[in-house]
């Protein structure tokens, strides 16, 4: 199916029968991609006395319940409330679900024990000015990402001049492959969610954080139709199934 979308006077085609989608799966299994230090999701069926909510157990449906954090175990999209005082719901912020978005490529810096994305690398590595959203896939990239355990790893993180940079460009919407923007132990300082929000003095509420996408490496850089879903949860932040669609100028 080919539909036409117009963005800023420009005319695109997509093809909309050849989705991307770069959500990792979530799965009750200790292989599941998992960060901050928590358990393994879990996915039961209901047991009330003898009845198991399991076909092969006797019971006429599947009925599970599922036992997960956003943050910890995959793809998620969060808002602002994710570091306020105040309550804000992704639900809420979360408003448009198309996008035009640009996939960038970018191997961390050495800064120390660190591993950082630079102003300078995304300044260079970005192409088109007319993207809403943002998306990072870090080099090393290995479908490794899929089940790494990012506990006490130090990922690599994007620097506070980096998302003051992205704010400024006018980007909403920035998604990675990192299990956050910041660095996994940094005292609380969260200095690139802070930036890229304008938190706390003049909040960008439409804005969001996309973490642990993975980007496969058959998927070139350059710039795409992005379709952002969340299920509707509110709650600072919600599972989510990025998908993206080629385009081309019609």
């Amino acid at each position: 199916m080919i539909a036409e979308i117009n963005h800023k006077n420009i005319r695109y085609e997509v093809d909309l029968s050849k989705p991307i989608d770069i959500s990792i799966p979530l799965q009750a299994s200790k292989k599941n991609v998992n960060a901050w230090y928590i358990s393994e999701p879990k996915i039961e069926p209901v047991k009330d006395g003898d009845w198991i909510g399991k076909v092969s157990e006797g019971a006429s449906t599947n009925f599970n319940t599922i036992s997960f954090n956003p943050h910890a175990h995959g793809t998620h999209t969060e808002c602002v409330g994710h570091i306020s005082n105040e309550f804000h719901s992704i639900n809420d912020s979360l408003q448009q679900f198309f996008y035009l978005a640009e996939i960038i490529t970018i191997q961390p810096i050495e800064e120390g024990n660190d591993q950082v994305i630079t102003k300078n690398q995304i300044k260079t590595a970005i192409q088109s000015d007319q993207i809403e959203a943002l998306i990072i896939r870090t080099l090393p990239n290995t479908d490794k990402k899929l089940t790494k355990q990012y506990s006490h790893t130090n990922w690599p993180y994007l620097s506070e001049e980096a998302a003051i940079f992205i704010r400024e460009l006018g980007i909403n919407h920035l998604l990675i492959d990192l299990p956050s923007v910041d660095k996994e132990k940094d005292d609380g300082k969260l200095l690139a969610h802070k930036a890229f929000w304008n938190y706390p003095n003049a909040i960008r509420h439409q804005a969001t954080i996309t973490e642990m996408v993975y980007i496969d490496n058959t998927i070139k850089d350059g710039t795409y139709l992005l379709n952002l879903q969340i299920p509707s949860f509110e709650n600072d932040a919600s599972p989510s199934k990025p998908v993206l669609y080629k385009i081309k100028t019609a």
